[in-house]
């Protein structure tokens, strides 16, 4: 059987006000090649951005089949909410956390289960603290930040 292809994507997002206008990015890797996806919003939140770079980074792979990636992102918000199984319970539970209340973005949340389901669950999240130095975290949050001025600039 053949080695599975390694791809890592590096996700950030960045709203300049919470809630306020917004962007995310997305940098896919696999060997030599890179791929940008990127994307915003005049009025988000931080959190959606997060969410919403994670989702185009893993919808964009298109080889399934034999495919390891890691996710590396700075919100613990995407991490724990997987990892801990909090996305998972709350679907579940039709979109209701544990106390009852509605969980925040669950469509989001839908859309970025359904993506990591898509890839035979072969995702692993790695967090990494942000503006620590780490390239492509750095990059991401650059071209996020970016796209959040665009929104607010064209206000």
């Amino acid at each position: 059987m053949n080695q599975p292809k390694k791809i890592n994507i590096y996700s950030d997002g960045s709203c300049l006000s919470n809630p306020g206008p917004g962007g995310y990015c997305a940098i896919l890797t696999y060997r030599d090649a890179e791929k940008i996806i990127s994307g915003g919003d005049a009025e988000t939140t931080n959190n959606r951005m997060e969410l919403l770079a994670a989702i185009s980074g893993l919808e964009a792979v298109k080889d399934n089949m034999n495919c390891d990636v890691d996710l590396y992102t700075d919100s613990k918000y995407i991490v724990d909410g997987i990892e801990k199984g909090w996305a998972v319970n709350w679907r579940k539970n039709n979109w209701r956390k544990s106390d009852k209340k509605p969980a925040l973005n669950f469509e989001l949340w839908e859309r970025l289960l359904n993506a990591i389901e898509k890839l035979d669950n072969r995702v692993k999240l790695i967090w990494l603290k942000g503006h620590a130095g780490h390239e492509y975290n750095e990059r991401c949050d650059e071209i996020a930040r970016n796209i959040a001025l665009e929104y607010k600039n064209n206000l």
